[in-house]
């Protein structure tokens, strides 16, 4: 089965009589001796297949997932049942081996999901419309900043720092290169510090960014934070949000905001050890052509039946790259696909009831935990499925402790928030019964 290069000895000879050299080593002639490594890779004896692959398979078992583990860990990233259905739509060949749209004649079934993803986005966040989707949650935010930007012609950023934490790395990175000033907002008891908003907000403000629900899980005040947005002139209101949480949420359409962000991996995406993901943005009509990326519509062809379009193309594959709103929003066509199966087979009232259920168990999960007095709020907000908790036991020793019972743990505070030491944030989604619940509140008290 060795070696995997399928040429033979006569291959290669003939290869090296075409270009006119008589060993391999005769291709490296052209590179001075004294920067050649002159001896052996050190590397391992090859393997066959056989043996490669059970080398593979050993190491991929020592892999703990959501599968063998009870997971209470979300931070983003969140384990909610995938119906059966969302996969096997998405494994079709033909819709598995789609790309982009060049050519929209022959790829109107590709069209067609996409004009159905931004249709349920724009229901689902209260916009007037949505692009075709992102790489993920942190770059939409990235996006969104460089669209404000262009709109209001000006260039600084405000950012809430109950913002996603990666989030906002990706978003100082975006700001980086593009020339805009980027300003964090403290958070106060874990939400956005309104105060400090009011003092920092100025006329170069091209846009102010909030999470809600926040990081911290808690649902964020958007009309306090709208008021105080627009009483500047022209700033914009950019709000991230999960998109589970519309599901029984006002949406941030009626709240007032003009840009609508998010990570869309709970719409039907498994956690795949981080991605890939999809990012969303929404936005009002009037500033449509400014959202990066490309939009789908619908017409009629020359028979008068139903056809897709690509109405607007504002990519540089499409146009002049200089003219371009963004370079690098290419849009995650299969995740995109398994949103759409994901939302339609739930529809409103199967969305409404994971939201129902993952606020509901969140709330019994803190009740239980917190009942003992061991373990105390670290924040006295309303919150929708994740919720903080600290204690006098570092947040390293219990995730140890859980782990030895098979349960995923909580996102440890401290690496993204040093203030908050022994802080430990709790996820619960409808996935998680009472049971395991009991279980994880029963296994933290007899840590302490």
């Amino acid at each position: 089965m060795y070696p995997y290069i399928p040429n033979t000895n006569d291959d290669e000879r003939k290869m090296l009589e075409s270009i006119g050299v008589n060993s391999i080593e005769g291709l490296f002639n052209d590179i001075p001796e004294e920067v050649k490594l002159n001896r052996e890779l050190n590397l391992n004896k090859s393997m066959s297949e056989i043996e490669v692959k059970k080398y593979l398979t050993n190491l991929a078992t020592q892999n703990k997932t959501i599968n063998d583990l009870t997971c209470f860990l979300g931070a983003g990233a969140y384990d909610h049942y995938i119906p059966s259905i969302v996969d096997h739509i998405i494994s079709k060949s033909e819709f598995y081996t789609s790309y982009t749209p060049y050519q929209a004649e022959i790829s109107q079934g590709t069209l067609q999901y996409i004009f159905e993803y931004q249709t349920l986005i724009s229901n689902l966040t209260g916009m007037d419309v949505s692009n075709a989707s992102l790489y993920d949650g942190g770059s939409a935010l990235g996006e969104a900043s460089i669209m404000a930007s262009n709109i209001t012609r000006k260039d600084e950023i405000i950012v809430s720092k109950t913002v996603h934490p990666d989030s906002r790395r990706v978003l100082e990175t975006y700001a980086h290169v593009q020339g805009l000033k980027l300003i964090e907002i403290d958070e106060l008891d874990g939400t956005t510090n309104l105060q400090q908003l009011e003092e920092k907000i100025n006329e170069n403000t091209a846009a102010v960014i909030v999470q809600s629900p926040n990081f911290f899980g808690i649902i964020e005040d958007i009309e306090a934070v709208e008021g105080i947005t627009h009483s500047v002139k022209k700033t914009m209101l950019v709000v991230s949000v999960d998109p589970i949480s519309l599901g029984i949420l006002k949406s941030p359409g009626e709240l007032g905001a003009d840009i609508v962000v998010g990570e869309g991996q709970s719409l039907g995406i498994p956690l795949s050890y981080g991605g890939p993901y999809l990012g969303f943005i929404a936005t009002k009509k009037k500033h449509m052509r400014k959202l990066p990326g490309r939009i789908v519509g619908q017409s009629t062809d020359v028979d008068g039946k139903r056809a897709f379009v690509l109405t607007l193309q504002a990519r540089e594959q499409h146009i002049r790259r200089d003219k371009a709103t963004s370079n690098i929003c290419t849009n995650q066509g299969l995740n995109v696909l398994a949103s759409v199966v994901y939302m339609v087979t739930l529809g409103k009232k199967g969305l409404r009831e994971v939201a129902t259920q993952s606020i509901t168990k969140a709330h019994y999960a803190y009740d239980k935990i917190t009942a003992t007095g061991k373990y105390k709020p670290l924040f006295d907000k309303p919150f929708f499925k994740e919720f903080a908790i600290t204690s006098n036991v570092s947040g390293e020793k219990i995730n140890d402790e859980l782990l030895k019972e098979n349960i995923l743990g909580g996102f440890i505070l401290e690496n993204s928030y040093p203030q908050y030491e022994n802080g430990v944030l709790y996820c619960v989604t409808e996935k998680r019964t009472k049971k395991e619940i009991d279980t994880l509140a029963s296994v933290l008290e007899g840590i302490i």
